[in-house]
C-alpha cells in the first residue's frame, strides 16, 4: 500500500488552510487597529474563519479513515508515519500564512474600510471585490515579507511566558485529534473513547488559549485604539506569538506518540 495517497494528499491540504487561516489571525488586529475598526475587522476575519471550521469538518473524516484503511502489518508504522506527514503540513501551513502576511495586511485592511462603507454588507462587500479594478488593485499589494518589516522590533518587548504558552497550546492543538486516533489502534479494546478525548483535549488547549493569550493581545489592540500603547509594540507581540505559533506546530512532532500514549493510558480510568 502506498504511503502517500491522494487522500493523504487531500488531508494535508485542508490542514493546511487551517493553519494558514489560523496563522493570519495574528495580523487581523494589526488591520484593524490600522484604520481604526478593529470590531469590523474581527466581524470580517469570522468570514475566514468559517472556511477554517469548514476545512477542519471535511479532513477529520478522511484523516480517521486512514486508520481503517491501513494494512495489517506494520499498521503503528504506516499510521505514525501518515499523520506525522499531516503534521508537517501544519508547518507549512504557517509558513505560507507568514509569507501572505504583509498582503494580507495591506488587503484586508482595505477589505475592512470598503466593509465599514457597505454598512456591515458581506454580500455588498463581495459583489464590489469582484470589480475588475479592485481585483487589479488587490493584486499590486501581493508582495512577500522583507527584514525591514521587523525593524524597530525589539526582543526585550516580548514577553517570554506568553510566547512559551502559546507555544505549547499550539503543539497540543496541532495533535490532539491525531494522538487520540492513534491511542484508539493503541488500545483498541477502549477505541472510542479514545477517539472522543480529542474533544478533551482541544477543548483544553482552546480554554488555555481564551484565557491565557487572547486577552492579553486584546488589551494592547485597545491600548493603541485608545493611544495608551503604541503599534509597534502590538506588532512586535503579534511576531512573537507567529513564531511561537511556527515553533508549537513543530514541538507537535515530539508531542505526538506521548500524547498518544497518554491518552490510551488515560482511557482505562474512563472505561
Amino acid at each position: 500500500m502506498e504511503l502517500f495517497t491522494e487522500k493523504l494528499i487531500l488531508i494535508a491540504l485542508f490542514v493546511l488552510i487551517i493553519h494558514s487561516i489560523e496563522t493570519l489571525a495574528y495580523a487581523v488586529r494589526l488591520s484593524g487597529v490600522r484604520v481604526r475598526l478593529l470590531a469590523s475587522a474581527l466581524s470580517l476575519f469570522n468570514v475566514m474563519v468559517m472556511v477554517s471550521r469548514l476545512a477542519n469538518m471535511m479532513q477529520q473524516p478522511f484523516t480517521g479513515s486512514l486508520i481503517d484503511s491501513a494494512p495489517e502489518t506494520n499498521t503503528f508504522e504506516f499510521v505514525e508515519a501518515q499523520y506525522r506527514m499531516i503534521i508537517g503540513s501544519s508547518t507549512i501551513g504557517t509558513i505560507l500564512g507568514i509569507l501572505l502576511l504583509p498582503t494580507f495586511i495591506s488587503i484586508f485592511s482595505r477589505a475592512i474600510i470598503h466593509l465599514s462603507a457597505e454598512r456591515g454588507s458581506i454580500p455588498g462587500l463581495v459583489k464590489k471585490g469582484m470589480n475588475i479594478g479592485y481585483i487589479k488593485r488587490g493584486i499590486g499589494h501581493i508582495h512577500l515579507p522583507k527584514l525591514s518589516y521587523l525593524k524597530g522590533v525589539r526582543l526585550k518587548d516580548i514577553p517570554v511566558q506568553l510566547f512559551f504558552i502559546n507555544m505549547i497550546i499550539t503543539a497540543v492543538y496541532t495533535i490532539g485529534v491525531l494522538s487520540a486516533l492513534y491511542a484508539a489502534i493503541i488500545v483498541p479494546e477502549r477505541a472510542a473513547t479514545a477517539i472522543m478525548a480529542s474533544g478533551l483535549i482541544n477543548g483544553l488547549a482552546t480554554i488555555l488559549l481564551i484565557v491565557f493569550v487572547d486577552p492579553k493581545i486584546s488589551v494592547l489592540a485597545d491600548d493603541v485604539l485608545n493611544r495608551r500603547g503604541s503599534y509597534l509594540n502590538l506588532k512586535s507581540i503579534a511576531v512573537m506569538m507567529i513564531a511561537s505559533r511556527l515553533l508549537g506546530t513543530v514541538l507537535a512532532q515530539l508531542f505526538f506518540l506521548p500524547g498518544a500514549r497518554y491518552i490510551a493510558w488515560f482511557t482505562k480510568f474512563i472505561v
